[in-house]
């Protein structure tokens, strides 16, 4: 029996929600990539009352098992296995990265912010999804797949801190979660570089690039808001994540590249006990 066609979606919200939904991570990266070519080919609404519900969770397959953050192995780069846990780690990340670009735009497409707002997020989105294509490859060239390691959740939970306002999720995953990137990844690339495994090295390159113009997205549309409430943005940071974030600002910083992006040490400093 022939599968019914699937429907195309007329709304952005719809397009964002049905990628978050799917399980299937093939599908899920192809809904993403639809989500961003009918959306910047302008043949999206915004949203409408007959978009289908927010799946409140993201789709996902059955593996990896999700536990606690203490029970994963570490990842050192100076062993194949050690690598291997680092990529599958980081593809983890970049997998709820995808959908926590989708999530920003489903959950707050009826806010009342510029097209630029949404472009920039579904340049997101897509950008997560590259990321994430390119790491599950470079697993099979290691002899692993996604999902062959047990993940946390840790990422996801932060969703759901911020779920009821946009300017808390704009502190809390791109100023924070993403900016973490811009501090260890150079470190990251270095070593692997030390240990030879340039393949790995140049892929976390592309992410470093691209998680620096994330990190600006995020700044930018924070400071928009904090300049229409008419508030200082880096006092209302400092209150948002002292409300939303249960982790810890960690040190050291790469001072440079998130100023690079708009978050300037006054944002986060004053936040971190060991820069105090």
């Amino acid at each position: 029996m022939e599968q019914a066609p699937e429907k195309t979606p007329d709304t952005l919200r719809r397009a964002t929600i049905d990628a978050l939904a799917a399980s299937d991570l093939e599908d899920k990266v192809r809904l993403t990539n639809l989500a961003c070519r009918l959306w910047f080919a302008r043949r999206l609404g915004l949203h409408s009352p007959t978009d289908p519900a927010h799946p409140g969770r993201p789709g996902r397959p059955e593996t990896p098992e999700l536990v606690s953050p203490k029970k994963l192995k570490r990842r050192s780069v100076h062993t194949e296995e050690g690598r291997v846990v680092l990529v599958h780690a980081l593809a983890h990340i970049e997998l709820n990265a995808i959908d926590l670009a989708l999530d920003i735009v489903a959950r707050f497409a009826r806010e009342k912010m510029p097209q630029s707002f949404f472009d920039g997020w579904m340049t997101v989105a897509l950008e997560e999804a590259k990321h994430f294509g390119l790491l599950s490859r470079r697993l099979g060239e290691l002899g692993s797949h996604y999902g062959a390691l047990p993940a946390h959740d840790g990422l996801w939970q932060a969703v759901e801190e911020t779920a009821h306002d946009l300017s808390a999720r704009l502190a809390v995953v791109p100023l924070i979660l993403e900016a973490r990137g811009l501090d260890v990844t150079p470190s990251m690339i270095d070593k692997l570089t030390a240990v030879g495994d340039l393949d790995t090295a140049k892929i976390l390159a592309i992410i470093y690039r691209d998680e620096q113009k994330h990190v600006a997205i995020g700044a930018k549309w924070f400071r928009f808001l904090c300049a229409r409430h008419g508030v200082n943005a880096a006092e209302r940071f400092g209150v948002l994540v002292r409300q939303s974030f249960r982790g810890e600002i960690k040190a050291p910083f790469n001072d440079r590249a998130r100023a690079e992006a708009g978050l300037t040490p006054t944002f986060y400093r004053s936040l971190s006990p060991r820069s105090r």
